[in-house]
This record gives C-alpha cells, structure tokens and sequence, in this order.
C-alpha cells in the first residue's frame, strides 16, 4: 500500500463517537472487575527473583537491566521509560526505549554522534524474541535529558520527549544539577526511526516545554503533545508540521504549535474533578513563540512556564501533569496524573493537582473532549502514568502511586481491573511501571520497571481469557 491510500484507509476506518475505551460507563466511577483473576508471586525466568505478581498463567521474563553491557559494549542505562514496538524480522520485535536521566552526568554510548555530549538521557534500540530474549541491542540517541515518554509513528519511528527545559541559558532545575555544564538547550522532542540512526535534530517548532508524550493521527498528519509541568498548569498541544510525515517519510520541523482551549470557558480549569462523561467542545490557539530564546538566565520555574504561559493568556484550558497519551479509532486517550477531586480519605498528591488521576478522550476528528474516567480513589486508580491500548480497545495503564504500583486495565465499557502488581524493590521505594506496549500480533506485553536498577520485562499468557 502506498503512503496516500494507507492515510486514506486509517481515515476511512476511523469509528463512531469516542470509540473504543471511551465508551465507558456514564457514571465514570469504579467498576473493579476480576480481569484475569488473583495475582500471585511470579519468578522471572532471567533469574528466579520474584519482581511482579501476575494472574495464573502468565508468565514473564526481564532483560537489557542497567548496568548490561548493549552490543557495542557500552553500558545500558537507567531511568527506563517510555517505550514502543515494531516488527522485526523472522518473527522479532524492535524496541525503542527511552531513558530518562537528568542532569549534566555526559552522554552514554558514542559522544561523538551526542546532541549535548554533557547530558546523559537518550533512547536505545533492541531486537528481541516474544519471550524477551535479546538478539541485537545499541544506543540510537545520547545527549538529550529526561527523555520521559514519546509515541510510535507510522512510518516506523519513535518520537521521544525530554521532559525539561534545562540548558546553558536557564536556572538549575529541582535535581541541583549545574546547568551551566551543558552545551545544548534542552525540552524538545527527536525522531529515532527503525532502522538506522537518529539525527539528533531537535523538532524546535513543536516547542520547549516539558514534553511528555506524542500521539499520531495518521488521518491528519497531527502530533498531540502532552505536558508534565510537575509544579504548574499543563497543557494539550497539537504539532501541524509543514508536510504530512508519511509522505515526507519523516518529522519535518517549521510547523505550527497550538494548545487547546474549551470554547465559550476561557482557562478552563480540567484539572480539578469532573462531573462523570463531561463532554467539551474545543478550538485551538496558535503557540507564536514556541522555542523562547532565554535572556539573563531566568529560573528554571520561570522557563518552564513560557510557552504554557503564551497559550493559557489567549484562553487554554488547564490540565494537571498531562503524561501517556495513545491514539485509537479516531480519539486520542490521555492521562491526567493528578487531575481529579481529593477523595476522602486520600491525601492530595504533592504538585499540581489534587486528584489520583483522570484519563481523557480526545476526538481529532469532531474537536470533542471528554472524560473517560476519573479514579474515585488511590486503591482504585493511584497517579496513572503511561498508557497504551490491546487489540480490544483496552486500556494499560501504568501507576505510579504513592503506594504499591500496578498495571491496571480500563475496559471499553469503564470497568477497571488489576493486572499485575509490582513487587517493591528494598531501598527504592520510587520504583514504578512504565513504557507499556503491546508487541506484533499482541503476543507479548512489554514494560519497563524504572528505579534506580531498571530493567525492561516481557509478559505472556492467556490473552484471551480476559480483556485485553
């Protein structure tokens, strides 16, 4: 299939009003439902250690830990997050993971092909079996920071996001890195494509902020952004680049930046709690500077607020930490970690928002918002993070609670359910899941655990007995 008919066959194939996942309940309260049964203490088949507890039947196995050595030789590492899958050959998936590491601590893998040699997050690429066997493992982009989520593309590539907007030219951030050591700007999000080796360019016009995640329309040539702005309001953007991507064969820069506004409310506030399947109609507000040049060094907290700051002074609404966001049938599904009431008993989470999260549908091809669900309370749903979608219309959504950390599921019909539960790490009790993604044909979920000893994970079993 040529490039025209293959973005003519998604556009003809998009569904009916919020399809899929947003089809829940009208309540958009808690339905928990059994799923795929109890979760019991499963070992990993890498090494006997018991890491998650999973349902009857599925099995899992953890490869490419930090501190592995990749095919080059050089040193896997940390802070795994964001992740996609593609087909590989004879049966093989290729993973391209990101790393979310900060702060000026120098590029891993070659540094000569480092965007900022100084900075030390960036992606690596791996081929692996179903069952989480590694074949061929590399860098494919250093130099970057905070390299937190991203979002596959149709023309087989990963878009990875640097969740900060450090550099020479702006304040240290929370972590007390010196700033001044780097040699780039930072906040921006790169192409890494299948298959050979990432350019390193930054996409400039879909602006520095603290990027999280992208979702693909294929119908429109759209890219929507979500911003994790940890202490301050966050946006919904959408990137319109200069030429449809599956046509340029790749993600041109000099396109157009807007942010999304609630029509007839200006600075709408989403954060807070919803009524359940409230429904907005939107518009959009162009971005006029979308990669501010900094004079005089201003504040970290400062910096990180310009470009958001631009798009709510002409109307756009507010979010809470806007993080995973995937496309499906039409709507893309994004998540709002601490949007939501403070429900009783729970404690308000520290940073913007006081709620234990909100997952929102955003219809690309009506201009309609609506929320999916928002979590009654922390032993329902706690800070979800990452997200991606099973062949059914599924939601995996990856927490990142205060308390124990699940995998939870999101049925098209509102009902929400335990997957798998982390097995707490001594000594680290930030660990979280994160970068969930289905491989080819839905045999294999992989997921990355990131902490201090991060790893990725390859689960299997009897999809069918259940949801996703």
């Amino acid at each position: 299939m040529d490039r025209r008919r293959f973005i003519s066959a998604v556009a003809a194939g998009v569904a009916g009003p919020f399809a899929g996942v947003a089809c829940v309940s009208r309540r958009g309260r808690a339905r928990p439902v059994p799923g795929y049964g109890p979760l019991r203490p499963a070992r990993d088949l890498r090494d006997g250690e018991v890491r998650l507890h999973l349902p009857e039947g599925f099995r899992y196995r953890s490869f490419s830990a930090a501190g592995d050595r990749f095919g080059d030789g050089s040193t896997v590492p940390g802070r795994h997050d964001g992740m996609a899958a593609f087909n590989g050959p004879e049966g093989s998936t290729i993973l391209i993971r990101n790393h979310e590491v900060n702060g000026p601590v120098g590029a891993f893998g070659d540094r000569k092909r480092a965007y900022d040699p100084m900075a030390g997050g960036g992606t690596s690429t791996l081929r692996v079996t179903r069952h989480g066997e590694v074949i061929e493992s590399a860098p494919s982009l250093s130099g970057t920071m905070m390299n937190c989520s991203g979002g596959p593309m149709a023309w087989r590539a990963w878009v990875t996001c640097e969740e900060t907007v450090n550099g020479p030219d702006v304040g240290d951030d929370f972590s007390g890195g010196d700033n001044s050591k780097l040699t780039r700007r930072h906040g921006y999000i790169f192409e890494v494509p299948v298959g050979r080796p990432a350019s390193a360019r930054p996409i400039r016009a879909a602006g520095r902020f603290a990027h999280e995640s992208v979702a693909f329309d294929p119908a429109t040539g759209a890219l929507y952004l979500t911003e994790d702005n940890f202490g301050f309001p966050s946006g919904f953007y959408r990137y319109l680049p200069p030429k449809h991507p599956v046509l340029a064969g790749r993600l041109l820069d000099g396109g157009r930046l807007q942010m999304l506004a609630v029509k007839g409310a200006k600075n709408k506030d989403l954060s807070a709690g919803q009524e359940p399947g409230a429904t907005y109609e939107t518009a959009w507000v162009d971005i006029d500077d979308p990669d501010p040049e900094f004079r005089g060094r201003p504040s970290n907290d400062e910096a990180v607020q310009a470009v958001g700051r631009q798009g709510r002074e002409q109307g756009a609404a507010v979010f809470s930490r806007l993080e995973g966001a995937v496309f499906h049938n039409g709507t893309v599904y994004f998540v709002s970690t601490q949007g939501g009431a403070t429900a009783p008993g729970d404690e308000p989470p520290d940073g913007f928002g006081d709620g234990r999260g909100q997952v929102w549908g955003y219809e690309t091809w009506s201009g309609r918002l609506r929320l999916v669900y928002e979590s009654p309370r922390s032993a329902v749903l706690d800070l979800p993070d990452n997200v991606t979608v099973s062949r059914r219309g599924t939601l995996v959504l990856c927490e990142d609670g205060d308390g124990a950390n699940y995998l939870r599921g999101l049925t098209r019909s509102g009902e929400i359910f335990d997957f798998c539960r982390l097995e707490p790490i001594e000594g680290d009790p930030g660990a979280e899941f994160a970068g969930s993604t289905f491989g080819p044909g839905g045999h294999t979920l992989f997921v990355n655990i990131q902490a201090r000893q991060g790893r990725s994970l390859a689960i299997w079993g009897p999809w069918e007995r259940g949801p996703f």
